[in-house]
């Protein structure tokens, strides 16, 4: 059985019961999903598979034989940052980091489907996704802020509104 991971065709050894979280993980090496309730409920093993979100620890890898699968890996690459993860820094709109996979590419098909900057839509849009590091103000304006196509200074973080790594709490 064959998967495209990242434009990458990937070969897969495992039985076909297997999970997707789990052949990439373990199997693959690619580790931006996050095995986190393992049950669905949490979002951070989001992957896209052919453009739409799918939680990743629910997903028998028997049933993507030949499918595109996206994770965060295949976003961006750290010089060159994908829009939504631009937005995100720049924002502060990540904690931990544990979840902030899953909410990059469930934000990602969100824009793809020509998602807007509407708050009631972009909360639609990350319904099921769990942060417990965040009150979610940051994610969302993270998103919007894509949704309107804002480019971004890097080196620093929104004005006056969240702390940055060199200039310290304003």
């Amino acid at each position: 059985m064959k998967i495209v991971v990242n434009g990458a065709v990937r070969e897969i050894g495992s039985s076909p019961t297997t999970s997707l979280l789990f052949v990439l993980r373990e199997e693959l090496g690619v580790t931006g999903p996050k095995a986190g309730c393992q049950q669905g409920g949490c979002g951070a093993c989001t992957v896209l598979v052919d453009g739409s979100p799918r939680r990743s620890c629910l997903l028998p890898v028997g049933y993507l034989d030949g499918a595109e699968i996206t994770t965060v890996e295949g976003l961006g690459t750290p010089m060159s940052l994908a829009p939504v993860q631009q937005a995100f820094v720049h924002h502060y709109a990540a904690q931990c980091g544990f979840c902030t996979s899953g909410f990059l590419l469930a934000a990602q098909a969100y824009l793809d489907r020509g998602g807007t900057d509407d708050r009631e839509a972009i909360i639609e849009a990350l319904g099921g996704h769990v942060c417990r590091c965040t009150g979610y103000v940051k994610i969302i304006e993270a998103v919007a802020a894509a949704a309107r196509g804002d480019t971004f200074d890097l080196t620093t973080t929104a004005p006056g509104k969240y702390t940055t790594v060199a200039g310290g709490a304003r």
